[in-house]
């Protein structure tokens, strides 16, 4: 279609037609997509040579217009083409769906996801807080050693990274400047962050249901098989790896249609529930044990920095203990938790996952809740100058030695089996990705990145370091040194019940301890934006006293007064979250009766 006369003669027509049908037109034609853009540009070009050429016969003005019109249109297009060019590991996610399945793929998704609205978070915090704060910042006086990039101490705690840095006065470069009030700016930056957080999750969380139960349930697998390829592609290695794509995902939706259903007899049925049951017992045992040996060690932490008020090497080095003692549990705790899932021997690879997920939580929150208790409660109320300082720090030593735990399990649950695997083992077998196990790093990782939005605003930003640093070392690790799942299984509900996690209950509690801090806990008299106030939450309280002095105001006001501080407001926003859930369960319930019919179906 595009050679010689007739090429001339289809980007005369395109060049003729308006922007929405040449687009249409375009979009309509059997060729790949780099013909297209191909026949796009020349069409641009074309169009460039009749507004020179017209442009003759019309006024200067008009002219220059029409040909910036054409240069932007121009300049938009290479724009879109880098950025699709640049999207973060499309092909690779591609190419782990073929291999792996959507199970592990989803992780890689949910990372991916992670990543990109942290970002978002972040400029958020960087533009409103940090930016401000460099206009009243005061040069730093302590020594650089290096230590501080682990202990996050010394050097750092002078630093836009932690609250006490930052000023309580009205930032103004000059006199005749308009000011600006950093108590407000970081109470209301603070407080919108959570609020595009909540929006956010409550946004994906519907996208991924509707797309994962409801719009699944109209759409059978002979559609999956008969309509689903794009005719497109022509690149051998693309066409390979959308046919061996689909030809997993068919795979998992026969394998969820034709799962086996084990008879077990009676003995065997009480075996195995005496297994479950004190897998439970050493799960939920294992869990409490490690809470209360982080919250004594967390008081020693705490008596040893109050009491010794000192900065050298080895005071700095000992408080790395809490941090190294609690990421040490927060990993390997996990691989006992995948050793009694094989031990319980469940029907199918879903229920081993989503039984291993619930252990999982169950110990990261509780660690998480005991941490929070140990800030809230003992920190707070301690005689350190800046408390909120210290649990910033505290929150910057866990993410790093949580990240850093992160890689040594890729190192001893992916690279080390899968030498011993091929090396000593008869059966040389690679080790399969653990997918609850990761999911749940992840979901700790975010949780204590929430917590330190108000205790270190910065701290979101290296996180998404580290988020990307682990995307690139799991996805090297999972193709070096993992295999496929033995046995296929249908996943496209993990991403919703992964964001489920997410909302709940990590980013609900994370609530709950923000509004703690900010309603209930008196500020630091010598550090931070809050100094001098009883409550964080003060400093709009006295805001809107001013505003009342102020008629144009006063939609503010009846805002604060009958929104903001009113508890039926809050309950009201809370019902879509309640409806979503119930539909959840609504539609799960749906899909299992079907699935019972169709294995009832294929069994007659």
């Amino acid at each position: 279609i595009f050679h010689g006369f007739y090429a001339e003669e289809l980007i005369g027509k395109l060049a003729s037609m308006s922007t929405s049908e040449r687009i249409k037109t375009i979009q309509m034609m059997p060729e790949t997509m780099k013909k297209k853009r191909e026949i796009r540009n020349k069409v641009l070009k074309e169009i460039t040579k009749k507004s020179r050429h017209h442009s003759t016969q019309l006024s200067c003005c008009t002219g220059s217009l029409l040909r910036m019109v054409v240069c932007f249109r121009q300049f938009e297009n290479i724009l879109s083409e880098s950025f699709r060019q640049l999207r973060l590991c499309h092909r690779t996610l591609k190419i782990i769906g073929a291999e792996f399945g959507t199970s592990v793929v989803s992780y890689f998704i949910f990372l991916k996801w992670l990543i990109t609205f942290n970002i978002f978070s972040f400029i958020i915090n960087f533009s409103f807080i940090t930016i401000p704060q460099f206009v009243a910042a005061v040069p730093n006086k302590l020594s650089f050693v290096g230590l501080e990039l682990f202990t996050g101490a010394g050097y750092f705690q002078e630093t836009v990274l932690y609250y006490g840095f930052y000023t309580n006065a009205t930032i103004s470069k000059t006199g005749n400047d308009p000011s600006y009030n950093m108590q407000l700016a970081y109470i209301f930056t603070v407080g919108g962050y959570f609020v595009i957080w909540f929006l956010i999750l409550l946004f994906s969380m519907a996208k991924s249901f509707c797309r994962n139960f409801v719009n699944s349930l109209h759409s059978g697998n002979a559609s999956k098989l008969l309509c689903t390829w794009d005719f497109s592609i022509t690149n051998e290695k693309a066409v390979k790896l959308k046919q061996k794509n689909l030809s997993t995902q068919i795979k998992e939706e026969l394998a969820g249609v034709n799962q086996e259903v084990l008879s077990f007899s009676a003995r065997e049925r009480v075996v195995q529930v005496v297994v479950h049951l004190a897998s439970w017992v050493a799960s939920l045992g294992t869990a409490v044990a490690a809470c209360a040996g982080i919250y004594f060690l967390s008081i020693n932490n705490l008596k040893l920095f109050v009491e010794g008020h000192k900065n050298d090497l080895a005071t700095e080095a000992a408080m790395l203990v809490l941090p190294v003692v609690t990421s040490l549990l927060n990993t390997f705790i996990p691989f006992f938790y995948t050793w009694l899932g094989r031990l319980e021997r469940f029907r199918t690879p879903g229920q081993q996952v989503y039984v291993t997920i619930i252990r999982n939580v169950f110990l990261k929150i509780s660690i998480v809740g005991i941490l929070c208790y140990y800030w809230l409660n003992i920190v707070a109320a301690s005689d350190s100058q800046c408390w909120e300082t210290l649990v910033g720090q505290d929150i910057y030593r866990l993410v790093l030695f949580d990240f850093i735990f992160c890689l040594l399990g890729s190192l001893f649950a992916e690279f080390l089996p899968r030498i011993f695997g091929t090396t000593c083992s008869v059966n040389q077998r690679l080790p399969e990705f653990d997918i609850g196990r990761n999911i749940l790093d992840l979901i700790y990782a975010q949780t204590l990145t929430w917590v330190s939005v108000l205790f270190s605003p910065l701290l979101p930003g290296i996180q998404i370091i580290l988020f990307s640093i682990l995307f690139y070392v799991k996805k090297v690790s999972l193709r070096m040194n993992c295999q496929p799942p033995t046995k296929f299984w249908r996943t496209a509900q993990m991403t919703t019940l992964f964001i489920l996690l997410l909302f709940f209950p990590s980013f609900l509690g994370v609530l709950s301890v923000i509004g703690v801090t900010v309603w209930r806990l008196k500020p630091s008299e010598e550090c931070g934006p809050f100094r001098g106030l009883p409550f964080m939450c003060a400093a709009v309280s006295e805001w809107i006293k001013v505003l009342e002095n102020y008629t144009i105001s006063d939609w503010v006001v009846w805002i604060y007064h009958n929104l903001i501080t009113s508890e039926l407001f809050f309950f009201i926003i809370s019902a879509p979250v309640l409806l979503l859930t119930y539909f959840y369960w609504k539609i799960i319930e749906g899909r299992k009766t079907m699935a019972k019919l169709l294995r009832a179906l294929i069994i007659n």
